[in-house]
């Protein structure tokens, strides 16, 4: 494993989550954007690298890794010094929980709002999947709300991967797809956002992709 990691990544796309791990583990690696406004996760170029069109991808040499999950992980036990996948049976598997759950079921329905088209053609049912997606996802944010009512970090009293990428979410409930009062509606998830923003890792990703910090 002495090749340098390289990852792929758009702007306030769900790779900001292992952007930040990344940054994270204090390790060198390389990151390159991948340019939505002009298609370029649909060209050839991009393709040869991950046939899905997404991103992340996470390269090492000529080995690349795609999904979130299976990136956050590799990014933990690759290095296991950042303290970033938890040694404590239950939150680990919490973390995992989290993970699955983000992955699975709150980026899917965020997807249905901002890329309806995906899941219909004819005018009218994308209006009604945008609809759904609305109602969706305000239950969604919700049941995150209600996760980190708690306190603490999401897998419980220690940081993880989870945490950066439920950072993810909360970006996204602010920007204009959703539009939330996220200080307002969402509290505790604010909180949690607030205390990532203080971290130098988090401060850097942020910087490199040009985007506001949590206030």
């Amino acid at each position: 494993m002495s090749d340098t990691l390289t990852l792929y990544y758009s702007p306030g796309a769900c790779s900001l989550a292992p952007h930040i791990a990344l940054e994270e583990t204090g390790a060198a690696f390389e990151a390159v954007k991948v340019d939505f406004a002009t298609a370029e996760q649909r060209g050839g170029r991009y393709l040869a690298i991950n046939q899905k069109g997404r991103v992340p991808a996470l390269a090492e040499g000529d080995w690349v890794l795609t999904e979130n999950p299976a990136i956050l992980r590799y990014i933990a036990r690759r290095h296991p010094q950042a303290g970033l996948w938890p040694e404590d049976p239950r939150e680990e598997a919490r973390c995992a929980e989290w993970l699955a759950w983000l992955s699975s079921t709150i980026h899917p329905a965020y997807a249905h709002i901002r890329r309806a088209e995906r899941y219909a053609t004819d005018p009218a049912a994308i209006e009604d999947v945008k609809a759904k997606g609305f109602e969706t996802c305000a239950d969604l944010w919700t049941m995150i709300e209600v996760g980190l009512s708690r306190g603490g970090w999401a897998a419980g009293e220690h940081y993880s991967v989870a945490d950066p990428y439920l950072l993810v979410f909360w970006h996204w409930g602010r920007g204009q797809v959703l539009g939330y009062d996220m200080a307002r509606q969402f509290p505790y998830w604010t909180d949690h956002a607030r205390r990532m923003a203080a971290r130098p890792a988090v401060q850097r990703a942020f910087a490199r992709e040009g985007l506001p910090l949590p206030a």
